[in-house]
């Protein structure tokens, strides 16, 4: 399934990949796991397929014109993906829509994102700024999305799987506990899930972090581009580094369990990538189902959950047939 996922990626991605400068926006500097696994996955797909690095890179709050001017004059625009495209996550979609009114007709391609509008109003003034960009690329992670902005916006749509996968497979460690309950804490929770009674059962979110060793990431990342004196190494290795240290701490907190249960689009697609049997609840508004429907329900590691007691049930019988832990 990932080598096959891999495949469909290139294949998206692969008319869009030039031998020029090109930029890759709006960095996760978040402690959401997730981001920073799609930022590895779409930097690991670049470093595969054209052997080198975006010449510019920023987060959504510190971009500058000029130094996107300067490293990448008239390259391809790529922004980063993931399931903020809509009016959930308006600072990640006010930035977007920033960068296409001021680059009306050059290449900007947006790596896989889900779509949801709770407002249509807001729908229909993106679709206008879409309509004046003229060269915009939307590469979408599942049906709805595709459907979705195929009515509404007058770009190029394409369905192609989440940049995470281009991570590969993942080496675990042996599992220590039989089950993880790895639920989300933010706005895009489905409901309160009470587990009062499943009392030996671990919940935890991937939100937060300890503040220390994330700086002295960014310090180090940083410091390994230094000599360069390239201010754009700089920041991708500072960008890199830090996301290394998120997608890190997720990977250990997933691999110490046999079996997990969530509501996370990247625990499921992380658990897939590590081996690890998981049942999945959906969140707000079915990202996780649509993702599943379009690339990655054919698994036995997955089970699709009805409720938080199936799924636990599911998970629990699926760690006693687990491998007992070492």
């Amino acid at each position: 399934m990932i080598d096959g996922l891999q495949a469909r990626i290139h294949e998206c991605l692969a008319p869009f990949v030039k031998d020029e400068p090109f930029a890759l926006l709006d960095f996760p500097n978040i402690r959401n796991v997730g981001d920073s696994a799609i930022w590895l996955g779409e930097v690991a797909y670049f470093r595969k397929h054209i052997g080198r690095q975006p010449a510019y890179v920023s987060t959504g709050w510190t971009f500058s014109e000029a130094s996107l001017k300067r490293h990448a004059p008239s390259g391809p625009i790529f922004i980063h993906g993931g399931g903020n495209f809509g009016d959930i996550w308006l600072g990640h979609q006010e930035f977007r829509e920033r960068l296409l009114k001021r680059w009306p007709g050059r290449p900007i391609i947006q790596f896989p994102q889900s779509i949801h509008f709770g407002n249509p109003g807001r729908a229909d003034e993106t679709a206008r700024i879409i309509g004046k960009h003229g060269n915009f690329t939307l590469l979408v992670r599942d049906e709805e999305s595709k459907h979705f902005a195929e009515k509404r916006f007058d770009c190029r749509v394409i369905l192609c799987p989440d940049m995470a996968f281009s991570i590969g497979p993942l080496e675990a460690a042996p599992p220590t506990i039989p089950l993880l309950a790895m639920l989300r804490e933010d706005r895009e929770k489905a409901g309160e899930h009470n587990l009062s009674a499943y009392p030996d059962v671990p919940v935890e979110d991937w939100i937060t972090e300890p503040w220390l060793p994330i700086r002295i990431s960014k310090l180090l990342g940083a410091l390994g581009a230094a000599h360069t004196l390239d201010g754009a190494l700089i920041r991708q290795g500072l960008f890199d580094a830090a996301a290394n240290q998120r997608f890190g701490r997720g990977v250990r907190q997933l691999q110490r369990a046999q079996a997990i249960v969530t509501d996370r689009l990247h625990v499921h697609i992380i658990s897939i990538l590590l081996g690890r049997p998981h049942a999945v609840l959906d969140n707000s508004y079915g990202k996780i189902r649509r993702f599943m429907d379009a690339f990655s329900g054919g698994t036995d590691l997955v089970y699709r959950a009805s409720s938080l007691p199936d799924a636990i049930q599911w998970a629990n019988e699926a760690a006693g047939a687990a491998h007992p832990m070492k």
